[in-house]
């Protein structure tokens, strides 16, 4: 693997992407067109347009046997759950929104270990819900955590979640906010640890290490990427200057191959 850039395809407004699990399909998710389009993962050519009632469709998660996914619905305080086989909507779950908002603000989507459970972040709700994903199409269960809430990753053995705080309940904020990633145990859903940034920071979208010991985490506000050593003392080891906004990171097979990601692009 390289790094170098291939041949560009054009896809219509791209937001995210995911592969299904059995490699069937690259998703690309059109958030302004509340659509995904499912396309050939090797060409990129599109085999068929899903329409969705979902304002801000961002994240995506899978359930554990591969049949069914649920998005999140950023600007309709919603969750969409689509069927792998059919490629067709088969519900959707209002969120409860916090007492001093008039709706949910849905981010990030993860699955338990055991798939028994997903976790969706809220930015306005400060918490994670908790969420039955086979029963999303009849309701549901959600609750919520002391936490304001973006981004979430499984560290590589399971025990725990890695919450990102951006330290903004906007889309838009500003520089060296009061962000902080969060450590939640998924079984007993419990915060069990905080770790500031120091001087400030804005977390946003992360990934850990193949071998489980960094947790790298762009900088949304602050033009950055954030490298936080997971071993006692926990430690922010890097702190990388971007020229752009960045709103992710990917690793390859080395640690040498990571990406810093911005919508739509890959540097």
């Amino acid at each position: 693997m390289t790094g170098d850039n291939g041949t560009p395809v054009h896809v219509d407004d791209p937001y995210n992407m995911y592969f299904t699990p059995d490699g069937r399909f690259a998703i690309v998710v059109a958030e302004r067109r509340e659509r995904l389009d499912f396309r050939d993962p090797v060409t990129l050519a599109l085999v068929h347009s899903l329409r969705t009632n979902c304002k801000g469709i961002d994240h995506v998660e899978f359930s554990a046997d591969g049949g069914y996914f649920i998005a999140t619905c950023e600007f309709s305080g919603r969750l969409v759950k689509v069927d792998l086989a059919t490629q067709t909507v088969s519900g959707y779950l209002e969120l409860e929104p916090d007492e001093s908002r008039a709706m949910a603000m849905p981010q990030d989507i993860r699955s338990s270990p055991d798939g028994s459970r997903f976790f969706v972040c809220d930015m306005h709700a400060d918490g994670v819900h908790i969420i039955d994903p086979v029963g999303v199409q009849g309701g549901g269960f959600s609750s919520r955590l002391a936490l304001v809430t973006h981004g979430l990753n499984p560290s590589r053995d399971g025990r725990w979640l890695y919450v990102t705080n951006r330290g903004w309940h906007t889309v838009l904020g500003g520089r060296h906010g009061p962000g902080t990633v969060s450590v939640v145990d998924p079984r007993a859903m419990k915060v069990v640890a905080n770790w500031p940034i120091p001087h400030g920071g804005s977390p946003d979208m992360g990934n850990v290490t193949a071998d489980g010991n960094e947790y790298w985490v762009s900088g949304r506000y602050d033009d950055e990427g954030l490298c936080v050593r997971q071993h006692e003392p926990v430690t922010l080891t890097h702190r990388i200057p971007s020229d752009v906004s960045r709103t992710g990171f990917a690793f390859g097979r080395s640690r040498a191959a990571s990406h810093s990601v911005t919508r739509g692009t890959c540097d």
